[in-house]
């Protein structure tokens, strides 16, 4: 079947001596995986690897067999060429960071229209602005809607922090009740749209807390999570 579709890249990895797979999270079809033939040695054909780096935004024309298996791409077109994401090199550990945690964390075959949307329009915003430390943390919380478990911030006025239910709660329950000033730092984060984040200020430190409280939240609400690798390049960038 021909599908034409928008398409973000989560990964391009090499495969034999000039082949990539390269798997995307599509508008219509939820992640797929593509394999291209010879791309990293073909100096005429229509896809480029270049158009493949990570959290690129495409126009992809694919053939899809939907058989579980990996897809092939006729076409790609870069939507919207990206300004400093893949040269400014604090930008670049950033979205190291965010496509392992995307491809960690989104592994349906089916659309997710309003998922789909808020990388588009994030991932523009992150091209346009500079200061961007605490971006990663409103990242993720602003994910975990579309994921389904945000937490529930009715009672942001409480001490802890359930990491199980997902809740701010006056007392402890359990093992999973976190309080302190990790928790204070963390609500700061709900509430508010990116163009607010500069306004927090915290050390490096306490943004090295608050990123371990939601990574540990995602460990513990997403099936077979794995801790991204790029977190250590992600800690060294924001010191």
């Amino acid at each position: 079947m021909i599908v034409a579709t928008k398409a973000i890249v989560f990964s391009a990895i090499k495969y034999s001596e000039a082949d990539l797979i390269v798997t995307c999270f599509t508008e219509k079809e939820g992640i797929k995986s593509y394999l291209l033939r010879r791309i990293l040695k073909s100096k005429s054909g229509k896809l480029k690897a270049s158009q493949f780096q990570l959290l690129t935004q495409l126009d992809l024309v694919a053939y899809h067999k939907n058989k579980g298996g990996l897809e092939s791409i006729r076409e790609a077109k870069v939507i919207y060429p990206y300004q400093t994401l893949h040269t400014n090199v604090v930008k670049t550990g950033m979205i190291m960071f965010l496509a392992e945690m995307l491809k960690n964390c989104i592994k349906e075959e089916e659309p997710n229209q309003g998922l789909f949307e808020y990388l588009e329009n994030v991932l523009y915003w992150l091209d346009c602005h500079e200061e961007i430390a605490n971006f990663h943390i409103l990242f993720l919380l602003k994910l975990s809607a579309h994921l389904g478990f945000q937490p529930d911030n009715s009672k942001l006025d409480a001490e802890y922090f359930n990491l199980i239910d997902g809740c701010f709660q006056q007392n402890e329950t359990g093992i999973y009740c976190e309080k302190g000033q990790v928790v204070e730092d963390f609500k700061r984060f709900f509430g508010i749209n990116f163009d607010a984040i500069s306004a927090i200020k915290i050390s490096k430190t306490s943004r090295l807390d608050v990123l371990n409280l939601l990574l540990n939240y995602y460990q513990l609400h997403l099936q077979d999570y794995k801790k991204p690798r790029s977190l250590l390049v992600l800690n060294q960038l924001f010191q």
